[in-house]
């Protein structure tokens, strides 16, 4: 003789409602918490304070247009993953910039946790040249900036595709 079937009950019923609004949650919280730990979704540490150097920036930006200065970078990723960086910079009449502490950076667009720092050092007047380990292949921004005595009088930003 078969047994009957146990009633459906309203206990059993709230059991199952807490048991699926539970897994919904908890892969709601699992989902945001990856989400958060891949890609902050910030662009700037702190906005407030990159708003207030909005001003200084655009000034830096006037002043370096109006020294005429041509700089030119050539990026090339070598067989072996490393890369190698060559900026040369000359003045508004032509003639090569001596003197000048540059500094590169390889920042990735979507995760700045893969950025790379690249030293830079002088090798001849108005050239600067270093190199990095293990530049993936894609695309990368390209930060140059230039120093003399302490300030910075040079600062570019150009898209590279690395193959």
């Amino acid at each position: 003789m078969a047994s009957a079937p146990k009633p459906l009950t309203g206990t059993k019923v709230f059991l199952m409602l807490v048991a699926f609004f539970g897994v919904v949650i908890g892969v709601n919280v699992t989902m945001a918490k990856l989400a958060i730990a891949t890609l902050p979704g910030t662009d700037v540490d702190s906005p407030y304070a990159a708003g207030l150097a909005y001003d200084r920036e655009i000034s830096a930006a006037q002043d370096q247009a109006a020294r005429k200065w041509r700089v030119n970078a050539h990026i090339e990723r070598r067989a072996d993953g490393g890369a190698v960086l060559q900026v040369e910079a000359r003045d508004a009449s032509g003639q090569p910039i001596a003197g000048l502490k540059f500094g590169g950076r390889l920042e990735r667009p979507t995760d700045k946790r893969a950025d790379l720092a690249v030293e830079l050092s002088q090798a001849g007047v108005g050239i600067y040249r270093g190199s990095v380990a293990s530049v993936a292949p894609g695309q990368w921004d390209l930060v140059i900036e230039g120093d003399a005595r302490g300030e910075r009088v040079f600062m570019s930003r150009n898209r590279a595709i690395l193959n």
